[in-house]
């Protein structure tokens, strides 16, 4: 008689699985997974399902595409829209990867190949039946970006009354409303520049030339160092006796004394905290010589608009060393960053996604850590004979894409630019 458990030592043959079964399994499982334990209640993070080290929480909704190509689609959209890449992708026995995440700004996008057998098929060429927006700051870059790796233009970027924006369609054939939110009334985010001012030698010179190019007024005792600039929607000044030509901002933060914590501990300065009649107050510099201060904003203090006559539309932060200035302002504000349209150049995005206000940009290489503003004109031709008649220089304005810009320095060397949308 033959021991009954001799079959155990026979040779494993693997027994590919009924085809509707493996279907009916692959979708059991992917309710499973994707199905909420139990409500979320305020403040719980739901998290993605796939290792990768750190969690990003989910927010209630979150796109789950289906695409031709994975391999394909997962580097266009990490080089088109700065994705990173959220663990491996989760290949079937067939060779069609069924999952796989990326995150773009806090937000998680879910993908697998077709699978037409249930229903799962990528939109057919010229029909997509959805669109989804993305928040970026600088979207004149990321439509450019995307049609260079594939993407094909559907509306050229353009200004609205809810900001500025364009779409594309990717290769895979998924329409992307690229956009930057109006930001005008909406609260001060952390990272926002509540105030910004002006560091020059002579601060009635800067008054003069800034008056006669933005047609800004001032008030003040007009005998000491500081102005303020009035009329205008963003707290702007004008500060004398300056050595480093900079524009010194002052950004929002939730917490000022954590926040000078966080700039030592980065390497850069910062004094002690100080109570001052529009909030609590810390004058810092980052870890390459660059003057900034950080501020707690009241609950009623809202984004100005950016795109008026002599407002402040754009900050480019131009540093030594790009590499060290990601770390540092991440550490700091929270900000993240993606690549921008020339070497060395960085956008920057709010820590809670989305554009800062002002949009800032940051620029590697720079000699001298500083902060350049940009500025925003009627007739850009007219205020660059203003710049050079008033003793200081401009290149001559060129499309930039978004608008009409120029190059400029005033009348103490100090540089600027200049835009007309």
């Amino acid at each position: 008689m033959s021991d009954p458990l001799d079959a155990l030592h026979e040779p494993v043959r693997p027994v590919d699985p009924d085809p509707a079964f493996a279907a009916r399994l692959r979708a059991r499982l992917e309710r499973e997974v994707l199905a909420a334990p139990r409500p979320r209640e305020r403040g719980d993070a739901m998290t993605s399902t796939i290792s990768h080290g750190t969690a990003l929480a989910l927010h209630s909704i979150t796109p789950y595409i289906a695409v031709p190509d994975a391999a394909a689609a997962l580097d266009f959209y990490v080089g088109a829209f700065g994705a990173t890449r959220r663990g491996a992708p989760i290949v079937m026995p067939d060779g069609r990867v069924g999952h796989a995440e990326i995150a773009i700004g806090d937000s998680v996008l879910m993908l697998a190949e077709q699978f037409p057998e249930m229903g799962i098929v990528a939109p057919r060429e010229g029909e997509s039946p959805m669109s989804m927006r993305l928040e970026v700051a600088d979207p004149d870059a990321v439509v450019e970006r995307a049609v260079e790796l594939g993407a094909r233009l559907e509306r050229p970027v353009g200004d609205s009354p809810y900001g500025r924006g364009g779409v594309v369609v990717d290769p895979a054939g998924h329409r992307w409303m690229v956009s930057r939110e109006a930001a005008a009334g909406r609260p001060l985010q952390v990272g926002d520049v509540g105030y910004a001012s002006l560091w020059r030698r002579d601060v009635g010179a800067a008054e003069r030339f800034y008056g006669a190019v933005l047609g800004w007024t001032t008030e003040g005792d007009h005998t000491g160092r500081r102005r303020q600039v009035t009329g205008r929607g963003r707290s702007l000044g004008l500060f004398g006796g300056q050595d480093l030509a900079t524009t010194l901002c002052c950004y929002a933060v939730d917490d000022v004394d954590e926040t000078v914590a966080l700039v030592r501990a980065a390497g850069g300065t910062a004094g002690e905290p100080t109570e001052e009649p529009y909030g609590r107050l810390a004058d810092c510099t980052d870890d390459q010589g660059v003057p900034f201060a950080v501020f707690t904003p009241g609950p009623d203090a809202t984004r100005p608009g950016d795109t008026e006559p002599g407002a402040l539309t754009y900050l480019t932060i131009e540093i030594p060393d790009a590499g060290r200035a990601r770390a540092f302002y991440g550490t700091v504000l929270g900000w993240r960053f993606s690549p921008g349209r020339v070497a060395e150049g960085w956008a920057v995005h709010a820590g809670s996604g989305g554009a800062t206000s002002p949009t800032t940009g940051l620029h590697g290489g720079a000699d001298t850590g500083r902060v350049v503003p940009m500025f925003v004109v009627t007739d850009i031709a007219a205020a660059v004979g203003t710049v050079r008649s008033a003793g200081g220089t401009a290149d001559d304005p060129a499309d930039a894409g978004y608008g009409t810009s120029a190059r400029c320095t005033d009348d103490q060397g100090a540089a600027f630019w200049l835009v007309q949308y």
